[in-house]
């Protein structure tokens, strides 16, 4: 299987704080294992050999993962305190321009416990999504009758969830790389989240929502959420 996973890990994670005054958010631990760990070896599960990960807060934290797994590299990105993360995809954007195969671009800071959520036959680029019946004023997809994604962003009612996960026939990952090198540097580039860029061009970028079911993947935001996981933290709370 030739495709490559870039894992987004530069954030701050201000909201798992104290945890992550020392340790970069991907890193912290669940049931043991670092989030990060458990996304890289659900990848791996699938085939994927080819990792990127890119950091900014508290990168060097990250370097053992190079030693650890094979085909894995570590790339900085290096405005990830100023600019919000279409940095992080920016920092990667000439690999996305030459890559020779399919891409997954993850969140880094998930859990997944059930890593047969990525075992599954992948030929639509993609967001990963889950439903959510009522209001969610969190990233979310419309979709149009044919299942095409019309709209990405944030507020909507009985919508898919975004979860963290996409995924980019080649063609659309190359193509995503020439869009976030024309949108960085333009007036309000700083503002932006790198789906934004998707969601500007929708019209090229042909997505739809591979659905995930509740439980598989975590996107643990907060000590609480955390607690709620893995007990072990509850004397954090």
């Amino acid at each position: 299987m030739n495709e490559t996973a870039i894992l987004m890990a530069a954030g701050l994670g201000t909201r798992m704080r104290p945890l992550t005054d020392t340790t970069p958010k991907p890193l912290v631990k669940v049931h043991g294992t670092p989030m990060i760990e458990t996304v890289i070896a659900s990848l791996i599960k699938r085939g994927v050999r080819r990792f990127i990960v890119v950091t900014g807060y508290l990168g060097d934290q990250f370097k053992y993962l190079e030693g650890k797994y094979e085909g894995l590299k570590v790339v900085k990105n290096e405005d990830y305190e100023t600019v919000n993360n279409i940095s992080s995809i920016y920092a990667v954007s000439d690999n996305l321009l030459n890559i020779e195969g399919d891409c997954f671009i993850c969140e880094a800071d998930l859990y997944i416990s059930d890593p047969s959520m990525l075992l599954c036959d992948l030929t639509h680029s993609c967001y990963f999504g889950k439903m959510i019946k009522g209001h969610s004023d969190d990233w979310v997809f419309d979709v149009n009758e044919t299942g095409r994604i019309t709209r990405v962003g944030k507020v909507g009612d009985d919508r898919y969830n975004m979860v963290g996960v996409a995924w980019l026939r080649k063609d659309d990952a190359r193509l995503l790389g020439k869009l976030i090198k024309d949108t960085y540097g333009k007036p309000g580039f700083e503002t932006l989240f790198w789906d934004d860029v998707v969601n500007d061009n929708l019209d090229a970028l042909d997505l739809i929502v591979h659905p995930i079911e509740e439980g598989q993947i975590t996107e643990i935001d907060t000590v609480e959420e955390l607690s709620s996981i893995d007990e072990s933290y509850k004397e954090e709370i």
